[in-house]
């Protein structure tokens, strides 16, 4: 096979694609648009008298058919920086790099040294000065200041604190998903409510252990009612001797037979007395 005679480019020749810039990516809102900008048919014509304030309203102007919307508010040239512009002072990156600026000493002025008045008053005590006129006379001999103090936060001399100690609040525990996720708090709390529930059990059980319950008016009558006997009906005085008039029996045994029969069939009748309809079971 014979090769083909045709060049090859070099890659030098090859264009890579352009890079889309951030402004071509998100575009500035569009301004208001402007009486010059329509034309008829548009979607802001506006017929008799048209106004600048109409195109800028929002409520009023349309948006227009592909194409972004257009920003109802008038806002200043595209060279307009927003914000606080801050000019330099301090020479900027050129002087930086030529030399450096170094911050000078502030100059701390000696502060008078109060005088130590108890290494005075012992020391005149001691040499035998003991009235006022005295000591006053010997701290004009001896005047002695007290050393100078401190007033830093830290001392010379640093605190006493273990080698293995942290500064500042201790941080703040992560939070544990897992556990979250499997309920495992819930499961926590339901294990101590049985715990709880179960330690109520077993004090209640000692306590019947330990003592002897009495019976009482009220765990008698649970266990057994005495029986009560029928109150009898209440007939009028001169009325109690008298016997009835009239027997529909043919003898006692008839008529014990016939209320025994009566009795039993009380709770299935239907009426005060039990006279009436049998009630059937639903």
């Amino acid at each position: 096979m014979a090769a083909s005679n045709t060049p090859k480019k070099s890659p030098v020749n090859v264009r890579l694609p352009r890079r889309r810039s951030v402004s071509q990516i998100c575009p500035p809102p569009r301004r208001p648009m402007t009486l010059a900008e329509l034309y008829p048919g548009c979607e802001n014509e506006r017929l008799g008298v048209a106004r600048e304030s109409m195109l800028q309203n929002h409520l009023i102007a349309k948006p227009e058919v592909g194409k972004p919307r257009r920003s109802c508010y008038t806002l200043p040239g595209y060279g307009f920086n927003y914000g606080l512009y801050l000019r330099g002072t301090d020479g900027g990156v050129p002087e930086a790099i030529c030399h450096w600026n170094a911050m000078k000493p502030r100059v701390v002025l000696e502060k008078e040294k109060p005088r130590d008045y108890k290494a005075m008053n012992s020391l005149a005590v001691k040499d035998g000065y003991i009235t006022s006129h005295e000591h006053n006379l010997y701290r004009q001999a001896k005047d002695l200041r007290v050393d100078e103090v401190d007033e830093r936060r830290f001392k010379r001399t640093p605190p006493k604190v273990p080698a293995d100690m942290t500064y500042g609040r201790p941080a703040r525990p992560s939070t544990p998903f897992f556990e979250l996720l499997q309920h495992k708090y819930k499961e926590i709390w339901m294990d101590q409510q049985r715990a709880v529930i179960k330690a109520e059990k077993a004090e209640k059980h000692q306590k019947k252990r330990r003592g002897k319950t009495y019976e009482t008016r009220t765990t008698l009558l649970r266990k057994h009612q005495p029986p009560m006997q029928p109150e009898l009906l209440w007939h009028m005085p001169h009325f109690q001797k008298i016997g009835p008039h009239l027997s529909t029996f043919a003898d006692q045994d008839s008529y014990k037979r016939a209320m025994e029969a009566f009795k039993s069939e009380i709770p299935v009748r239907i009426g005060p007395l039990a006279q009436g309809l049998y009630t059937s079971a639903s």
